[in-house]
Formats: structure tokens, sequence, C-alpha cells
């Protein structure tokens, strides 16, 4: 199997300076399905040198911002266009299921609507008052240069798009270091850009490891910002990486997402069966490796054992496979270290006390599967309850007070998202005014809007995505202040 081109510097696609490649594993069989180009520090440095000559005397950061929104809403065109292919691609990169992958390419899509949307509604800059005619006064927003765009294996596509078509919308130009696990349909998100007509040297892309891509990255002096979604040990690295440089940091470091649950939202049949259904969606989307899974259910004490036993019912009879056959409903983990880890969790949540309830094993088979898993009669102290897992494992806590599902919920180093189900709409209010996550849903989980910032509390990382925040990562803010009838100030005798 020949290696792909899959460096793209200066408009040109490339081999790795080195001519080092490596291996992408298609999950479900462990088969080896595409080589690309392992890339290092040579080739980051040559793409990071495209994107600052691109930036610096290219003329994509001076085009009308009209043209800017035409191009994203021209590549939002082109994923409709190969919405099956790409799809399909992303199935199979990350493990997904195929629907999955389809609704990923609608979401980039939207994303880069909404942002085409967002630049050419807003106005030329804010007036400031200064207090006299002589003076004209106003702030104005400028690209903040070359971006560094780091992101993850779970949602390689979706990930992507809310770093890219901010960055664009706002005129700078970038470097986007996908996982190394899952990089195919980011190489090809950049062939739309290109047919698209994005001019050479804006979007660059070096396949590699996080170290040297991502570490180079991080300290690279022509890199104005850094944005990264990823593990919480990987971004304070980047972070630290990137202080000597005092360039603009932006991170997305996942959660540990609480689903409160309370009794009066299961008072009817109706009630009982969404509740339900939806802590299985929470927890066991894409397998659980989702930054925003509901994995920690906090239920009420009173109607834990009816919820629980019907919970594992159903989850027991998930279907598992690859993501293309049909009715599948829950795709491999992406990788072998992914499934170790997901089974040394749940060894250590046994031994500590837990109650397996479903699941707990691989099933026969190749491919790297896990059964949907709830651990029940858990507690803070355990290590499962603590730290994110990234595999479909959902661990059952019990509250009798509002006040104790709060502290239980807030109870967490992360602070992503999070979900109350109630009947009362009072306690909805006010347990999700008082829950300490970037995102609360109430009777519902996991919907997200790009017009609506995204990002957490806590060590779940600093800055926003999407909205006008997400705008705004990829912005300097400028004062510009002129003096009309400008005259001697005499503040020297001389």
């Amino acid at each position: 199997m020949s290696a792909q081109k899959t460096i793209h510097v200066g408009g040109e696609w490339r081999a790795a300076a080195s001519g080092a490649v490596r291996e992408i594993i298609d999950p479900a069989d462990a088969d080896v399905f595409a080589v690309v180009a392992e890339g290092g520090a040579e080739d980051t440095d040559a793409a990071v040198a495209a994107a600052r000559s691109a930036f610096d005397t290219g003329k994509w950061p001076r085009t009308p911002t009209p043209e800017r929104a035409a191009l994203l809403r021209r590549v939002a065109g082109l994923l409709e266009r190969d919405r099956e292919r790409i799809g399909a691609l992303e199935s199979r990169d990350a493990g997904k299921t195929l629907e999955e992958g389809r609704v990923d390419v609608d979401c980039v899509r939207d994303a880069f609507l909404y942002f085409a949307d967002l630049v050419m509604n807003e106005s030329g800059g804010r007036v400031v008052d200064a207090g006299s005619d002589d003076i004209h006064s106003v702030v104005v927003h400028e690209p903040v240069g070359v971006c560094a765009l780091i992101t993850p294996w779970n949602y390689p596509l979706l990930q992507a798009s809310w770093k890219i078509a901010p960055a664009l919308a706002a005129g700078n130009t970038f470097v986007i270091k996908p996982s190394e696990l899952t990089p195919l349909t980011t190489v090809a998100l950049i062939d739309l850009l290109t047919e698209a007509g994005l001019p050479p040297g804006v979007a660059n892309i070096v396949t590699g490891a996080g170290d040297p891509v991502g570490a180079r990255l991080a300290e690279h002096p022509d890199v104005d910002l850094v944005s990264f979604t990823g593990g919480l040990v990987s971004g304070t690295k980047v972070m630290r990486a990137a202080a000597d440089t005092v360039k603009k940091v932006a991170l997305e470091l996942g959660g540990k997402n609480p689903n409160v649950v309370f009794a009066d939202a299961c008072s009817t049949d109706e009630g009982f069966d969404t509740a339900v259904d939806q802590a299985l969606n929470a927890a066991f989307i894409h397998s659980g490796q989702v930054c925003s899974a509901g994995s920690r259910l906090i239920v009420e004490e009173p109607l834990r054992e009816r919820f629980v036993a019907e919970l594992a019912r159903r989850a027991g009879k998930i279907r598992i496979g690859r993501g293309s056959d049909e009715g599948v409903e829950c795709g491999p983990l992406v990788s072998r270290q992914q499934l170790a880890r997901t089974e040394e969790f749940v060894e250590t949540a046994l031994k500590e006390g837990a109650v397996l309830r479903a699941g707990g094993e691989r099933p026969d088979g190749p491919g790297y599967f896990y059964r949907p898993t709830v651990l029940d009669q858990c507690h803070r102290g355990m290590r499962v309850v603590r730290e994110e897992v990234f595999g479909p494992v959902l661990t059952v806590e019990t509250f009798r007070t509002e006040d104790e599902a709060i502290a239980l919920a807030n109870d967490t180093e992360y602070g992503l998202a999070g979900a109350v189900w109630t009947a009362d709409p009072g306690r909805a209010r006010r347990v999700a005014g008082r829950m300490r996550h970037g995102t609360v849903w109430i009777n519902d989980f996991h919907p997200y809007l790009p017009q609506a910032e995204w990002g957490g509390f806590g060590k779940s990382g600093i800055g926003r995505e999407l909205g006008p925040a997400g705008l705004a990562e990829y912005r300097e803010t400028k004062h510009i202040y002129q003096n009309l009838a400008p005259r001697p100030v005499r503040w020297f005798a001389g």
C-alpha cells in the first residue's frame, strides 16, 4: 500500500521530509487501510513559514469580508456535495457509525455557514465617544495572524471545522495538525478549501505525532495563536510550550459530565422512557468517546433501582459492530490503547466496589470493541468517577436532596457540560444556574448550536469555540484614536 502525500505546505501536497510514514488502522478489524506521511519538525517549520508568508504578504488577510464569507459558503456547498464520501471516511477512520459520520459532515457544513453569516452581519467597528467632536475613536478587530490548530481523534472533521471556519472568517492563515490516529477527513477538507479557491499558503496541514509536530507548533515563535482540543495532560504541555512566546492559547480539554435525574422527571411512563433513552445516548454515542459524554449518571435514590435496571437491560441490547454495517448502533474504540485503557478502568472500579450491571467485557472477534458498560453503586472516591475514560462506561451515583445533587454534579475538576432532568421548572432553573459547567441541558443531552459558545470551566479548558466568542478567539482588538484638530499641548515650557 503506497503512502499518500498528506502534508500540505504552500499549496502543494508532499511527503514527509524524512520519508517517514504511518499506517492508519481500521478500528473495526485492526487492519491497515491507509498509509500517510509522518511529518516532523522540518515539515512543521516549512508549514509555519508558508502560513507566515501568506499572512504577512499574501492577500487573504486583506480580502474583503464578503469574499471571505463567500468562500466559506462554497466550502459548505462542497461538503454537502461530498457528504456520503466524507461521512464514510470519517466512519471508517474514527470507528463511528456511518450515520454519525454523515451527521458530522452536516455539522461541519453548518459551522462554515454560521461563521460566514456572522462576519457578514458585523459592523465596521465600535465607535467610542471621546467627549469631543475633534476626536474620532473606534475599536476594530483584526486577524491574530498564524494559527496552530491541533485537533483530537474522536471528532476529527468536526473539531477541525470549529477552528478552521472562524480562523478563515477572521482573515487568518493556519497550520493544522490532526490526530495521528484519524487524519484522513482533515486531509480531505484541505482539498475542499483549495477547490473553493483559498489562496496557497493560507491552509497548511502536517500529519504526524504530537511530539514533534504539535510540540513544535506550540513553541514556534512565528505562530501567533495555538488552539488545542484533546486531553488534559497534553493541553497543559501545549500551554507551557506556548508560554515562552506569549502567544494566544485556547484549550478544550474534555470533561467528566454529570447527568442528574430527579424522580419527578420519571413520574409518567413517557418521562421514564425518555430519561432512560437519553441516559443511554449521553453515555454511549460514539462508544462514549465524546468530551461531553454523560458518563456520570446521578439519580435520585428512590428511582435508582428501577432506572438502573432498565438502563442496564437496554445497554445490553445495543448492537455493536463495524459502523458501516446495517443496524449497528455503536462502533469500536479508536485504538488498541484506548481499549486497554477502558478495560483497566473497569477492572479498577470493580476492585473498588462498583457493581457491574451490564457489559464489562470485549465481544469475541477482531477489532477494538467493548460492550456498553453500566457500573452501579459508585462514589467520588473511585478513579472511574473522577477521570475521563473515553469509552462506553457509565457510572451510577445517587442523591436524596437537591443540594446533594448539585454538590455531586459540581464535584469534579472539570466543568464542560451537564444535564438536569426534572418536571419542576423552578428546580430546573435553580439546578442549571448552580451547575459549574459551560453547557447545561435541561431535559435533554448532547445538542449544541453553532451560534452558542462551547467550552468549559475548571480543567475543561480556557476560551470558547463557536458563537461570537469563538470568532473573537481568532482576532486581536485594536483601538484607533484620531485627533482631527491637532494642536500643541504645551506640557513643557520650552
